[in-house]
């Protein structure tokens, strides 16, 4: 088998791994929502549904082609099994793991998540070592760059994670802060399982300005996920909150039920009229893949912590 770009498929036989299908595609490996992914080969991961299909040759199909229309470590991983059974089956663990660290932000060893901020510096036009290049061009294009490098790239970095520090040893310090914090007990978290709600206390010395994937009001992700099963998050940096669906709602998740997305776009609308400062709620929507709810501006909520936790734990629970 090999990868071919999803954009030069042009209808041949194909497998997708993590995303719908194309024209062409006998069988979608995927667990995003309404992929048509079969359900005797469900699970949580679109890597660990790849391993299912490798394991059952009875649903087997005959095409030479993989692919999938965007570049993650899940998507990446779960090709990478498809292309190569023997090798992806001895490191099946691992494989699985460096997929769950990238889509859930969850691990079991911390050299997966190292290989999975290597694999997400190598699809950052500012740390990547494959040159601007790439970037310029159309997303398809860098997609299928991202792929045909990490692809062989991938053995490696299981094998030989530290060879790569380079390029995740900044992430994996900005974790181990937030790790260590939650330690010290300097992060706090609360679980409201009734609710599927954690609610989180970060200190007020971080940047809490910071967007990224991987960080929540300055935290990394990882830091808390893996400390909590709950999918809804509240969290709390001063008089700045955020609360967040993690993509485990998003997708087809199977190991354990989930409680249903609630628009929190009301929500958003009763916190602004409280607010007596220009602050505005926003709500991402259901669709996004980490929808959020949060404040407009850069001065924060004028609500204490109290009261927007209790107007967020009201709502939720006449939500249920």
């Amino acid at each position: 088998m090999r990868y071919v770009p999803w954009d030069e498929l042009h209808g041949e036989p194909n497998i997708i791994v993590d995303g719908y299908p194309a024209d062409g595609t006998l069988i979608t490996l995927s667990h995003w929502v309404g992929s048509g992914s079969p359900d005797e080969l469900a699970d949580d991961l679109s890597t660990q549904i790849a391993f299912r299909y490798l394991d059952r040759p009875d649903l087997w199909v005959g095409a030479e082609a993989v692919s999938n229309n965007h570049f993650d470590e899940d998507g990446l991983c779960g090709i990478y099994a498809v292309l190569h059974p023997p090798e992806a089956q001895a490191a099946r663990e691992k494989i699985i793991d460096v997929a769950s660290a990238g889509d859930f932000g969850v691990f079991s060893s911390r050299d997966a998540a190292r290989v999975a901020f290597a694999l997400m510096s190598y699809a950052d036009a500012d740390r990547s070592p494959l040159g601007a290049e790439v970037f310029g061009r159309p997303y398809p294009e860098q997609s299928a760059a991202l792929y045909q490098e990490c692809l062989t790239k991938l053995p490696d970095m299981l094998a030989a994670t530290d060879r790569f520090r380079p390029w995740w040893k900044a992430e994996d310090a900005w974790l181990q802060r937030d790790l260590d914090r939650v330690e010290r007990g300097e992060i706090t978290i609360a679980e409201m399982p009734e609710l599927d709600l954690a609610i989180v206390t970060l200190p007020e010395d971080g940047d809490d300005t910071i967007e990224s994937e991987a960080g929540i009001l300055g935290c990394h992700q990882g830091a808390l996920h893996n400390r909590t099963s709950m999918f809804r998050t509240l969290v709390v940096r001063g008089n700045r909150y955020i609360v967040r669906y993690r993509y485990e709602t998003w997708v087809r998740y199977v190991s354990r039920p989930t409680m249903p997305r609630v628009d929190l776009s009301p929500l958003a609308e009763e916190l602004t009229a409280r607010e007596s400062g220009a602050g505005r709620w926003t709500f991402d929507g259901n669709d996004s893949l980490t929808p959020k709810l949060r404040i407009t501006g850069d001065d924060g909520s004028s609500l204490g912590r109290d009261e927007f936790t209790a107007a967020v734990v009201e709502f939720l629970r006449r939500s249920a």
